[in-house]
């Protein structure tokens, strides 16, 4: 079974909360999730959410003259995993930006 974890600012506002993300097959249940997380992860799930997100309605047309229609997204399942207390998942990776800003002035005064 594919875990993904989903990085987007929701995402990175739960994980302050020990909740984490992820997607999920459709046909997965609460303790496959919690077993493939902390077998993924090396770490201890207390809780497991889901949630299905139905898929949008599209428009498409099939030419000028054709009629147009309506097709659907794929449907999404979304787990919310909540770890114990301590426990970790590295998601969201924190670049070192004032390093990067101190090279850049160290090699400016070098050119002068």
């Amino acid at each position: 079974m594919l875990v993904r974890p989903i990085q987007t600012e929701k995402a990175y506002r739960e994980e302050t909360k020990r909740a984490y993300m992820f997607i999920v097959p459709t046909s997965a249940s609460k303790q496959a999730v919690a077993k493939q997380v902390s077998e993924q992860y090396n770490v201890t799930v207390t809780s497991v959410r889901m949630t299905l997100r139905k898929g949008k309605a599209t428009k498409f047309s099939r030419g000028k003259h054709a009629y147009p229609g309506t097709t659907y997204r794929q449907d999404k399942k979304i787990a919310y995993v909540t770890l114990k207390e301590g426990d970790k998942i590295k998601v969201f990776d924190e670049e070192p930006v004032e390093e990067e800003k101190a090279d850049k002035k160290a090699d400016k005064k070098g050119d002068k």
